[in-house]
C-alpha cells in the first residue's frame, strides 16, 4: 500500500462496514412483491424515495457546509433508523412511501458528504495523490460489510420465514456506526459558516452560487454526468436480480423440504455473498486496475459501454430462460460499478473546489436520483406489460444509445 493505515483509515473503513450491514438489501424487491406489490408500484416507492432526495438535496448540502459534515452525518443515521422502524411495524402501502421518504432523509444528510470528509483528511494530511487508492480501500470495507450482511439476512430470513426481521436487525449496526461518527475529529468539517443572526442568507447564497459554479463547468458537468448516470441504470436494473434469483432457486431441485421465501433466502444469501466479496476486491485493487487503461477517463468510458452492454445480455438471458447467464452478467455490473466508483470520486474531486465538496458530490447524487426517479417506474410498467428480460433489454440497449453523449473527454 502506498498510504499509512492510521487510525482514521480504520475508522473511515468501519463507517463503511457499519453502514453496508442493510440486511434488507438483498431482499428488498422480494418484500416488496411478497406484500402484493407490482413492478410499477415499487417502481413508484423508489421514485418517492429518489424524489425526496432530489429536493433535499441542496438543503442538507447546506446545513453540511454550514454546520458541519459530522453533525449532517449524524441526521443522516437517525432518519435511516426511523425508516427501518416504520418498515418492521407497518406493512401499508402509505406507510412503505412514508419510510422512503425517511430514507431519502438518510441519503440526502449522506450523500458525498462522507466522501467529503475522506476527501478533506487526505487533502489537510498531503495525500491527496493516493485518493483512488485510498478511497478504494475504505469502499472495499464497505463492500465486505455488504458480503457479510447477506449471510445474515439470509439466515434470519431462513430462521423466521419473513422479510420483516431484517429490518429492525438494521437499526444495530447503524447505532454502532452513529457511536463511531461522534468520534471523528471537527477539523475534517472543513470551512464552516458561524451560525448568527443575518448571516444564514447571506451563507445560503454564497453555497448556492458554488453549487451553481459546478454546472457551469462543462469537463466536469461531463465526468458528472457519465458517473451519475451509470450508477442510476445499473441501481434500477441490479434490483431485478432479486426476482430472477427467487426463479432460479425456486427451478433448483434442492432444499424442497422447505418453503420458497426459505428456499429463496439460501441462494440470495449466497449469490449475494459472492457479489459483495468481489466488489470488495474491485474496490480495494480499483487504483491498480485503473492504471491498466491509458488514463483514468479511458478507463471510465471503457467500462461505462462494458455496463451497457451486459445489462442488454441479462435481459435476453431472462428471456431465453438462462437465468445462470443473467445472474453472472449482473454479478460483473456490480463490480464495474465498485471499479468506477473511486475513479468517478477522483475525476469529480480535480474538479471541484475542496471547500464546497460536499455540495459539489451532492451534484452527481442528485442527477443519479432523478434519472432514477424517471426510469424506476417506466421499467416497472415494461416489467409488468412485457416481461423482465425485455425491461433490461431495452434498458441496456437506451443506456448504450446514452453513452455517446457522456463520454468524458480522455487526456492526450
Amino acid at each position: 500500500m502506498s498510504f499509512k493505515r492510521d487510525r482514521m483509515f480504520y475508522k473511515f473503513s468501519m463507517y463503511g462496514f457499519l453502514k453496508n450491514l442493510r440486511f434488507f438489501d438483498p431482499f428488498m424487491v422480494l418484500f416488496f412483491r411478497e406484500a402484493g406489490l407490482s413492478f410499477f408500484a415499487i417502481g413508484a416507492l423508489y421514485a418517492i424515495r429518489d424524489i425526496s432526495t432530489n429536493i433535499l438535496e441542496i438543503p442538507t448540502g447546506i446545513y453540511a457546509d454550514m454546520f458541519g459534515r459530522r453533525k449532517s452525518m449524524i441526521m443522516a443515521f437517525v432518519s435511516y433508523i426511523i425508516s427501518f422502524a416504520i418498515f418492521y411495524f407497518f406493512s401499508n402501502y402509505y406507510f412503505f412511501a412514508l419510510a422512503m421518504v425517511f430514507f431519502a432523509f438518510g441519503e440526502a444528510f449522506r450523500s458525498g458528504t462522507h466522501k467529503a470528509l475522506i476527501l478533506e483528511y487526505l487533502r489537510i494530511n498531503h495525500m491527496e495523490d493516493v485518493k483512488v487508492d485510498y478511497y478504494g480501500h475504505t469502499r472495499g470495507a464497505s463492500q465486505f460489510g455488504s458480503a457479510i450482511s447477506s449471510l445474515i439476512a439470509a439466515a434470519l430470513v431462513f430462521y423466521s420465514g419473513s422479510y420483516h426481521y431484517i429490518f429492525i436487525a438494521s437499526v444495530i449496526p447503524y447505532v454502532l456506526d452513529l457511536i463511531n461518527l461522534s468520534t471523528y475529529p471537527k477539523e475534517l468539517d472543513g470551512e464552516i459558516g458561524k451560525v448568527e443572526k443575518g448571516t444564514l442568507k447571506k451563507q445560503m447564497k454564497a453555497t448556492l452560487k458554488d453549487f451553481v459554479m459546478i454546472f457551469k463547468n462543462f469537463e466536469a458537468m461531463k465526468v458528472v454526468l457519465n458517473s451519475s448516470s451509470f450508477s442510476a441504470f445499473f441501481k434500477v436494473s441490479k434490483e431485478y436480480l432479486q426476482p430472477i434469483l427467487k426463479a432460479f432457486a425456486i427451478s433448483l431441485p434442492l432444499f424442497l423440504a422447505v418453503d420458497n421465501i426459505k428456499r429463496t433466502s439460501l441462494i440470495v444469501g449466497i449469490v449475494y455473498f459472492v457479489i459483495y466479496l468481489l466488489t470488495s476486491y474491485a474496490s480495494r485493487n480499483s487504483a491498480k486496475i485503473s492504471k491498466r487503461f491509458k488514463n483514468l477517463p479511458a478507463a471510465v468510458n471503457i467500462t461505462y459501454f462494458i455496463g451497457a452492454v451486459f445489462i442488454a445480455l441479462a435481459g435476453i438471458s431472462v428471456n431465453y430462460k438462462i437465468q445462470v447467464l443473467a445472474i453472472l452478467l449482473l454479478l460483473v455490473l456490480y463490480v464495474l460499478q465498485n471499479l468506477r466508483r473511486p475513479m468517478n470520486v477522483s475525476l469529480i474531486s480535480e474538479k471541484i473546489s475542496h471547500k464546497t465538496m460536499a455540495s459539489g458530490l451532492s451534484v452527481e447524487s442528485q442527477i443519479t436520483t432523478i434519472l432514477m426517479a424517471i426510469f424506476a417506474p417506466l421499467m416497472g410498467i415494461v416489467a409488468d406489460k412485457i416481461g423482465i428480460g425485455w425491461a433490461l433489454a431495452l434498458f441496456g440497449t437506451f443506456m448504450l444509445l446514452m453513452g455517446g453523449f457522456v463520454k468524458v473527454k480522455e487526456v492526450k
